[in-house]
């Protein structure tokens, strides 16, 4: 076991290093500086844009709206990784891994856009309303359906199982420990595992198999109660410790640029940790949240890039900021703790044994919410290889088989394999996002021109006849409203 990690690790080191990070950097950059800048100047506009009411799907109901599919996309984002992530982030790379999380975060928010806006362009339409990603640029816009096949196969295995398998453990760890504290022993909890593996199968079924729609109705729910929860306690914590607040800026900025080192972590190591476990939690560039883009109904392609932009500032500078100024202000001690328990210390050390439970309710939330984001991704990717309605259910009760196995399991490797998958993943998005680049910013400038005519921009196919494999779009439209 041993061994097979430590192959997978410099795997990971070798793949991150000199593919997945510079290709991140490098498209992120050219986004920000072609799109002037769109992550930052139109920060107003993407909160706007998300009280967009839906239109009718062909069944005669609501289709999904621009916030529910933001609430998905947040589901699938905030999990486990914005409270051991980060925790693991710190704990292997120093505080100076939150600065490089930070600046990747601001960086590459302008590819969460540019996805975002591709998977609205060449989305689908289905009985509850619109389904895309990835897979389906690649298909109708780049007219290579193999890369889309391949993609949909790895976002399968990835969210569908191998993320689901780790939020799945987690929640099963901390309920254990949650029950350890009140005992006060841990030889009587063999038991739990297998317990709360059931009741977790049982919980997800009662959401996923209710279809799209509920998944989207539980999501704008929760995700909004959790993260709510979340950063009120975490506020507390650094409010209790406010005169170290300076302190900790100091540690990051100084730990960044190797100007001091604080838990002997290195400048690169810095850096590595704060890319990759910044990139598992808010998903930028990976091509995942462009499936829960593509299913909003809205009026035009740039206003759900837009409030996907805003979900990776919502996911990293604040949601990730939060733990980690939380086990920052709590002297942490480096090399003991790692992961969530990391953050557990924290909030006990300054709220008391109590937060431990608290923090089990968080990471339920946080988990489960996580759990129905990636079912959706894994299932419009599953519709893309195959019309086949008989293969839905069927992969349903395979990712519940996946969460029973995941509360049971060690998952150490599945950790190391997530990471080589995720790599994969968005080496395989970045190389279809780059070429179809230049209708991203296309639609940017229909976009704003509209705004400046003081209309409330609407996109038709006709307005880029040039343009073919646009699957929608076409349908009779509301004309552009003058905003009020």
């Amino acid at each position: 076991m041993d061994a097979l990690m430590e192959s997978i690790g410099e795997v990971n080191d070798v793949f991150w290093t000199y593919l997945v990070i510079p290709l991140l950097v490098l498209l992120g950059l050219y986004f920000t500086v072609r799109t002037a800048g769109v992550q930052f100047r139109m920060l107003p506009q993407m909160f706007r844009d998300l009280k967009g009411p839906p239109e009718k799907a062909q069944d005669g109901k609501r289709a999904i709206s621009s916030f529910q599919a933001f609430s998905i996309s947040a589901a699938a984002r905030i999990g486990t990784g914005n409270v051991a992530g980060v925790a693991i982030a710190i704990a292997v790379g120093g505080p100076g891994a939150v600065f490089w999380m930070w600046l990747m975060a601001i960086v590459v928010s302008s590819l969460s856009f540019a996805e975002s806006v591709l998977a609205q362009l060449f989305k689908v339409r289905d009985r509850s309303g619109y389904r895309g990603g990835p897979a389906y640029y690649m298909l109708h816009g780049l007219k290579a359906r193999w890369m889309g096949v391949l993609f949909a196969v790895v976002i399968i295995f990835t969210f569908g199982f191998t993320f689901n398998m780790v939020q799945a453990n987690s929640i099963a760890e901390v309920i254990s420990t949650s029950v350890t504290t009140i005992s006060g022993s841990d030889e009587a909890t063999g038991w739990l595992a297998p317990v709360i593996g059931l009741a977790l199968v049982a919980l997800v079924a009662a959401v996923v198999f209710g279809g799209a729609r509920r998944i989207a109705h539980v999501a704008q729910l929760a995700v909004p109660i959790m993260a709510l929860i979340y950063l009120l306690v975490g506020l507390v914590v650094v409010g209790m410790n406010l005169e170290k607040v300076p302190g900790v800026f100091g540690d990051i900025i100084g730990s960044a640029f190797g100007f001091e080192q604080v838990g002997g972590a290195a400048v690169g190591t810095a850096i590595m940790q704060g890319i990759r476990r910044g990139l598992f939690s808010n998903e930028a560039g990976m091509g995942s949240a462009p499936n829960a883009g593509a299913s909003a109904a809205v009026s035009h392609p740039v206003k759900q890039g837009l409030a996907q932009a805003l979900g990776v500032y919502f996911d990293t500078l604040i949601v990730c900021s939060i733990t980690a100024f939380v086990i920052l202000v709590s002297d942490p001690v480096y090399g003991e703790d790692v992961g969530a328990a990391m953050t557990q210390t924290a909030l006990e050390v300054n709220l008391g044994a109590w937060a431990v439970h608290l923090l089990t309710l968080i990471v339920f939330l946080l988990a489960f919410t996580s759990v129905l984001g990636n079912f959706f991704y894994g299932e419009a990717n599953l519709r893309f290889l195959s019309d086949d309605e008989r293969l839905v259910p069927l992969f349903r009760v395979a990712v519940l088989g996946v969460l029973f196995l995941g509360a049971v399991s060690s998952l150490e490797v599945v950790w190391g394999i997530a990471d080589v998958t995720m790599g994969v993943m968005a080496v395989v998005n970045l190389l279809a996002v780059a070429p179809l680049g230049a209708l991203v910013l296309r639609l940017l400038r229909d976009y704003q021109q509209q705004r400046r005519d003081g209309l409330d921009p609407v996109f038709r196919r006709d307005s880029m006849p040039d343009v073919q494999g646009i699957q929608c779009w076409d349908e009779p439209a509301p004309r552009a409203t003058e905003i009020a």
